[in-house]
């Protein structure tokens, strides 16, 4: 039996890695009074359609939809938006606080070819901020998403930004972009040269060379701005750079999701190839009231997880603990259990397998990440005191039976600061 492909597992020696996005995620969020919200994977395909966007390639392609023992079509969440504002809506969270600012970390699926940090089952870091429509709310959040890659320790982190404008300039550019593209379909993939019909936008986002040859004579959507997307966009602008945060503009920058509006960027990183983004978001005005709810401003953006997993080098977790073993019969396991439940009390990590030979306990104490060994003997046991070998330097000390867990800090202190 192997997994289901594009569905990995996340083995014990890459967690480390894991456990350092998530928690450098929790601290910087909640640096900007973020709460975290979790949402069920499934929901009803109806909520995809009308958040994303039908003439999407996630909601035509990629989506895994069924249909349940009851008949109704559900879908594995492909992105997390939507379940969030569902979430808002249903529980009336504006009704609580009309400025609500969430994040979600959690599995998305999407059926797609799997390649190297594009997975079936991947995982997103997801925030959504709501109740505020000026621009210093948009950079504001801009900055706090430059400043979690930076803090990831990422290399080369670039901000790239645009204003897709609203509804109305919006509506009078994608008709400039039809009329460009309409002479140069010959050329456009097959993709593109449906996209020019139904959502034009989405050729700018293309990958492939002829079409990215194409756009770069489009028309600029900046050029096409009313006075206020004009100034929303110089206000945010302007922000970003009162919080020193370094950006680009890219008049071709557009996000694969039709809910999208004004404010929208991407973050990069060296590393990953051509295919370089970790992090994209933007400004969603509509959006909430689109799904039932008040007619509520909002801004977010999603990081891939996997993609900053491929970027980090090996990390491994400092283990706040000790490795008990015995040298003697029966009686010494006993005392050995009680050993490790007083460690556990106070907070430290310990563990052990005592009906192994006391060379094997030792061979596997010294393959652990444990930097402390406590060892319990017959002349150990008549003594009241453990034997505390230090595994990282080979010193040996030895502590009152009531005092061993004092001393193991004491040697994680001397040895790197482990407390």
């Amino acid at each position: 039996m192997k997994a289901i492909r594009g569905m990995n597992d996340i083995l014990p020696e890459e967690i480390g890695k894991w456990h350092f996005v998530e928690d450098t995620t929790r601290r910087i969020f909640d640096l900007y009074g973020f709460a975290e919200l979790r949402s069920p994977i499934l929901e009803r395909t109806e909520l995809f359609l009308r958040g994303i966007g039908e003439d999407t390639d996630v909601v035509e392609k990629q989506m895994y939809t069924f249909s349940d023992k009851s008949g109704a079509s559900i879908t594995l969440r492909p992105e997390a938006t939507a379940s969030v504002l569902r979430a808002v809506i249903e529980h009336g969270l504006l009704g609580k606080d009309p400025i609500q600012k969430l994040y979600s970390i959690g599995p998305m699926f999407r059926y797609e070819r799997p390649q190297k940090g594009r997975y079936r089952q991947f995982h997103q870091i997801n925030v959504e901020r709501l109740g505020e429509e000026g621009p210093y709310c948009d950079a504001e959040t801009l900055a706090m998403a430059y400043e979690l890659a930076t803090a990831l320790d990422l290399n080369n982190v670039s901000l790239e930004i645009n204003s897709l404008g609203c509804a109305s300039c919006r509506k009078v550019f994608m008709q400039q972009l039809q009329s460009f593209l309409e002479h140069k379909q010959a050329v456009l993939c097959e993709d593109c040269s449906r996209r020019m019909h139904t959502n034009p936008l989405r050729v700018l986002d293309c990958k492939t060379d002829t079409c990215q040859q194409v756009v770069a004579d489009a028309p600029s959507i900046e050029d096409f701005l009313c006075d206020d997307c004009r100034g929303h966009y110089h206000c945010v602008l302007e922000g970003l750079k009162s919080l020193q945060v370094p950006y680009t503009k890219n008049a071709r920058l557009v996000r694969g999701l039709d809910y999208y509006t004004r404010t929208t960027f991407e973050l990069t990183a060296s590393g990953l190839g051509s295919q370089n983004a970790i992090a994209g978001g933007g400004r969603y005005d509509g959006l909430i009231s689109t799904l039932g709810g008040p007619d509520v401003p909002g801004i977010g953006f999603a990081f891939g997880i996997e993609r900053i997993i491929m970027l980090l080098e090996d990390r491994t977790e400092d283990v706040k603990g000790c490795y008990v073993v015995i040298h003697g019969d029966e009686r010494l396991q006993h005392e050995a259990l009680k050993l490790l439940s007083d460690l556990r009390s106070a907070n430290l990590r310990a563990e052990a397998v005592l009906e192994k030979s006391f060379k094997a306990q030792m061979k596997r104490a010294g393959r652990s990440e444990y930097p402390v060994c406590a060892i319990i003997g017959e002349d150990e046991l008549a003594r009241g005191v453990v034997t505390l070998k230090d595994l990282r330097t080979s010193f040996q000390t030895q502590a009152p039976r009531n005092e061993v867990a004092k001393k193991v800090y004491s040697l994680l202190e001397e040895q790197g600061g482990y407390s």
